[in-house]
C-alpha cells in the first residue's frame, strides 16, 4: 500500500479532483483548528486562519502546476506575509507551518497522506503540550517592582527570593518617572503559592512600599 496522488496534471484538473481537494483541505483545516483550541486560549481570527489556510495553500499549489517561475513568486509572497504580521509564539508558528504543509500535500494530490499526517501530528502535539507543560502554572510569576533610582538593584531582593522562590531571574530594568524610579522585572518560580503574600510584604518593606505587580508569567507561553 502506498500513498499516491489523485491528480493527473498531464490531463488537466477535473472538477471532481478540485472538489475532493478543496473539501479535504477545509476538513483538515477545521481539524487542525479544533486541536489548537484544545491546547488553550486562542483568538477567533487565528482559529479561523488555521482552518482556512490549508485550502488557500492547496489552491495556490494547484494553480502553480509545476511552473518554476510561478513557484518562486509564491515563495516570495509567503515571505512577505511574515514581515506584515505580528510576532507569534512557537506554538502558533508550529501550527501555521503545519497548516501550510497539509495544504501543500493536498495541492499535490496526496489527500490520504495529508489526512494521515493531520491525525498523527495533531494528536502528538496535543499529548506533548499536555505532558511537557509545567505541573503547576500558578508557581510561575512575573514580578514588577518599583524602587528609587539610588538603590543598588543587583542584589537587593536576593535574600527574599532565596526564602520564597526556587529560582528568580532579573530580566529587565526600566527607568520611569523621568529616571527618578526604576522598574525591575523578575521571572520567579515560587516554592509555595500560599507564600506569595508574605513575599510581597517583605518586598514592600524593602522598596519603601512603592508599586509591586505580581502576575502570571505569560512570557513562558510565548518564548521560542
Amino acid at each position: 500500500i502506498m500513498f499516491t496522488s489523485i491528480l493527473n496534471l498531464e490531463q488537466g484538473l477535473t472538477i471532481l479532483d478540485g472538489v475532493i481537494c478543496c473539501s479535504s483541505a477545509l476538513a483538515m483545516g477545521i481539524v487542525i483548528a479544533w486541536f489548537y483550541r484544545r491546547l488553550g486560549y486562542s483568538s477567533h481570527s487565528f482559529t479561523v486562519t488555521l482552518a482556512l489556510l490549508p485550502s488557500l495553500v492547496q489552491f495556490v499549489i494547484m494553480m502553480v502546476n509545476g511552473n518554476l517561475g510561478t513557484g518562486i513568486a509564491v515563495v516570495g509572497a509567503f515571505s512577505l506575509v511574515r514581515f506584515r504580521s505580528l510576532p507569534g509564539s512557537s506554538k502558533e508558528i508550529l501550527f501555521i507551518f503545519f497548516s501550510m504543509a497539509i495544504g501543500l500535500a493536498i495541492g499535490m494530490g496526496y489527500v490520504s497522506f495529508a489526512a494521515f499526517m493531520t491525525i498523527v501530528v495533531s494528536i502528538s502535539a496535543w499529548l506533548l503540550f499536555a505532558v511537557l507543560q509545567p505541573r503547576d502554572l500558578l508557581l510561575y510569576k512575573e514580578l514588577k517592582i518599583v524602587i528609587p533610582e539610588d538603590l543598588d538593584y543587583t542584589e537587593i531582593f536576593d535574600d527574599i527570593f532565596a526564602c520564597y522562590c526556587k529560582q528568580a531571574e532579573l530580566v529587565r530594568v526600566k527607568t520611569i518617572q523621568l529616571g527618578a524610579m526604576l522598574e525591575l522585572t523578575y521571572h520567579a518560580e515560587l516554592k509555595e503559592v500560599k507564600q506569595e503574600k508574605k513575599m510581597v510584604d517583605d518586598i514592600r518593606c524593602r522598596n519603601g512600599n512603592l508599586n509591586i505587580i505580581v502576575a502570571k508569567r505569560q512570557a513562558m507561553q510565548h518564548e521560542l
